[in-house]
This record gives structure tokens, sequence and C-alpha cells, in this order.
């Protein structure tokens, strides 16, 4: 516990920016699955979205840790009415939290005005690992952030818990998202339960029956059971939304202020709407 307890106490940006500098490297010097020029306009448009989210959580965390510790205090939740471990606790809340996800992604597929904030992760047509980056921030801080609060409230999950999921969730979701060869055999055995590289690349295939499945961040096992699981090979896949793929459709002010711009989806007639 002591143990789990240090690694929680280390700031997850320190984390992602060790991730980032692996992998974004290992981008530049191996043999990546697509291949793709302006890396550096590629990165910096990716980036600035952190830069923003690190503004904004340093007010977000704060009404994020008061919510928990709050429904802790008051002992909203399943976890208050039964005894259990506390590694116990821990894995489900895991589990709990990837569940929780899961659905929260695949609303924001299916509701129009949450797609309009989570298309902006999609719009990327060179994906590498600094897609990790791209997300809106009214997407992050208001829909994703409010699963673990609404998890704390169901089931009483608590800040440990709730740290364990970020540190476990952080190297899925920016590995999932590297310009690296993987080999099949991995989707085919650790892939029956994991979410692995290649079934996360087909969730940003440009063919919308792709796009809307897979959605899963650690276990894929979500998409199985509710039947939203997809394959095909991932040099198949072509990355982004038809929408988005003008240059000028990367840039990060474009993408900032996309979500109050009417746009069809999927290549209907990548017009915008006035």
């Amino acid at each position: 516990m002591k143990t789990l307890e240090y690694l929680l106490s280390i700031d997850l940006n320190y984390i992602v920016i060790g991730l980032i500098v692996i992998f974004f490297t290992l981008e530049q010097v191996l043999s990546t699955q697509f291949s793709f020029q302006k890396r550096g306009r590629h990165f910096w448009n990716s980036f600035l979205f952190q830069v923003v989210f690190f503004i904004g959580n340093l007010f977000w965390a704060i009404a994020f840790v008061f919510c928990i510790q709050w429904l802790n205090e008051k002992e909203f939740g399943l976890f208050f009415l039964v005894e259990l471990p506390v590694w116990l606790k821990l894995v489900l809340g895991v589990l709990l939290l990837d569940l929780a996800t899961y659905w929260f992604h695949r609303i924001s597929h299916v509701v129009p005005v949450l797609w309009r904030f989570h298309r902006v992760h999609h719009s990327d047509t060179t994906m590498d690992s600094s897609t990790y980056f791209r997300a809106h921030p009214i997407e992050v801080f208001f829909w994703f952030g409010s699963a673990p609060i609404l998890m704390a409230g169901i089931f009483g999950l608590d800040l440990l818990a709730v740290g364990l999921y970020f540190l476990v969730v952080t190297p899925f979701v920016i590995i999932e998202h590297c310009n690296l060869r993987f080999p099949s055999w991995l989707d085919n055995t650790v892939g029956l339960v994991i979410t692995t590289p290649n079934l996360h690349k087909i969730h940003h295939d440009q063919d919308q029956n792709f796009t809307d499945s897979n959605f899963a961040d650690i276990f894929i096992l979500w998409d199985r059971i509710f039947g939203t699981y997809t394959y095909k090979p991932a040099d198949q896949v072509k990355f982004g939304l038809k929408e988005f793929e003008k240059e000028e459709k990367q840039t990060f002010w474009y993408l900032l202020r996309s979500p109050f711009i009417r746009i069809e989806r999927n290549g209907k007639d990548g017009l915008e709407k006035k």
C-alpha cells in the first residue's frame, strides 16, 4: 500500500511528459506504421490543448477533489454498505471507472452536442502519441471528468481508487495512439480482454461503422459484452474525419472553436452549415 501511495503522490503530469518523450522519440527513430510530414507542427497543434487543460485543471482539480471527498464524508455509495478489503475496492474501482468511461465515451458518439466536442479528438488524420493531447477542454472537464464523481456517488469510490485508475489508464491512452507497429497476435491474445493499440486505432477509422466501436480505454471486454467490438487489420485504417482533412482544419485555433461550427459528420458533404 505504501508503494501505491508513493506512486499516486507523483504528479501525473510528470508521468505524461515522460511517456510522451519516450514514445514520440521512438516514433522518430523506428519504422512507424504510417508516415507523415510536418510532425513538429502536428505535435504543436496537439500540445496546445494540453496547455489549456493544465491551466483549467488548476481550478477544476479543486472542485473535483471536493466533490469526491464530500461524497465520501456523507458515505454515499454501495461500498459503505459492505465490508470489502482495500485491494478489492481498488480493483473494483478501476473496473467500474473504466466501465463508466466506456459509456460516457459511447454516449459522446451518439448525442450530437457531445459529438461536436468529442470529434476534436477524432479529427486527427495523422495520429501519433501526441494525439493523446488532442481533446477539447470542455469535454475533458465536464463530461469525462464527471465519470469518477458519478462512480463515487454510486459506489463510494475514494480518491485512492480514482488516483489508481488515472495511473493505470494514462499509459494505455498514450500507447494506444502511438504511430508504431504492433503485432497482430497481440490482438488475438491480450486483445481478448485488454484494449491493444491496434484495436484502438480501429476506433479512429474514418468509416463511421468503425469510429462508433471499440470505445473502451483499458478493457476491450466492455465492447465485446455490449456489442460494440469490431476488427480490421490496423494497416487498413484511414485515420481522422473526412470533414477535417484540409490542413487549415488541423490547427489548434480551428479545432478549439469547431464545436461551435455546424459540420456534417463523416464525409456526407464536408460542408460547414452557416
